[in-house]
């Protein structure tokens, strides 16, 4: 499969520098044309018609970048987001499922984006309506940058495209390999591809407590803690999950601070 890309950065060298590397170490990707501002980013982007946009995106005008994507009518590709800021940003990439490198670009960072978009780009051609809720995802990404805070969604990829649901549907998280499964309020449950470490870091830690290596809960659908027998943590639903002992003393903590 060759991807056809476009590269979206007010900086020359910036722009240079990422289509060197992209054609010098990712196979299968054809840089099919450059824009140094959103004007011609749009023009290119419909006229070119290209596979992913690697779009370069600065706080507190990272926007313009959004701005671009929502003006455009056939938003058939996928976006790889070229960003220096960390923390709150990369939480909110990571909770939207989008993908991202950060400045300075590293090689294995970049070639990894790559790999990603590709298998994305295989699911979505298969359902064309993955793409609707893709770019709903790049919106709530969006939303959740400017709030510099912990988003209300969370994209889930699967193995048919991307599913966005409302955290506080979700009812613990349970780690699988180096997946993580999600269960929600209404019984039902998805696998995703996301380790439960990076969903500790996307979820609110006010409301969701990591009370063992395998599982993250809702604290509002807690029902009660027993330390008989064990340490456990007892859902609304019955459910019932160990904690472990070195995080019974700060979930305890926590339970009194309600």
């Amino acid at each position: 499969m060759t991807l056809k890309a476009i590269v979206v950065d007010d900086e020359d060298l910036a722009r240079k520098n990422l289509t060197m590397l992209l054609h010098e170490y990712c196979s299968g990707v054809q840089v099919i044309g450059d824009a140094g501002n959103i004007t011609t980013a749009k023009e290119k982007i419909e006229e070119l018609k290209p596979d992913v946009v690697f779009l370069d995106i600065r706080m507190p005008s990272g926007s313009e970048g959004f701005d671009l994507l929502d003006s455009i009518e056939n938003r058939d590709f996928l976006v790889v987001f070229v960003t220096a800021f960390k923390d709150y940003a990369l939480r909110a990439f990571n909770a939207n499922a989008i993908h991202y490198v950060l400045k300075p670009v590293d090689i294995d960072d970049l070639i990894r984006a790559v790999d990603k978009i590709k298998e994305a780009r295989s699911t979505f051609s298969d359902n064309p309506e993955n793409f609707e809720t893709y770019f709903e995802s790049i919106k709530n990404l969006s939303s959740s940058m400017e709030s510099q805070g912990y988003g209300s969604k969370v994209a889930i990829s699967h193995t048919k495209g991307i599913k966005l649901v409302d955290i506080n549907d979700i009812m613990y998280l349970e780690a699988s390999g180096n997946c993580t499964v999600l269960y929600f309020s209404d019984g039902t449950r998805y696998l995703d591809t996301r380790t439960l470490k990076i969903y500790e870091g996307i979820l609110n830690p006010s409301i969701f407590y990591r009370i063992h290596k395998s599982h993250i809960i809702n604290m509002n659908f807690l029902k009660e803690y027993l330390n008989e027998d064990g340490h456990f943590a007892i859902l609304k639903n019955g459910k019932l999950l160990s904690v472990a002992r070195n995080r019974v003393s700060s979930f305890v903590k926590t339970l009194k601070s309600l």
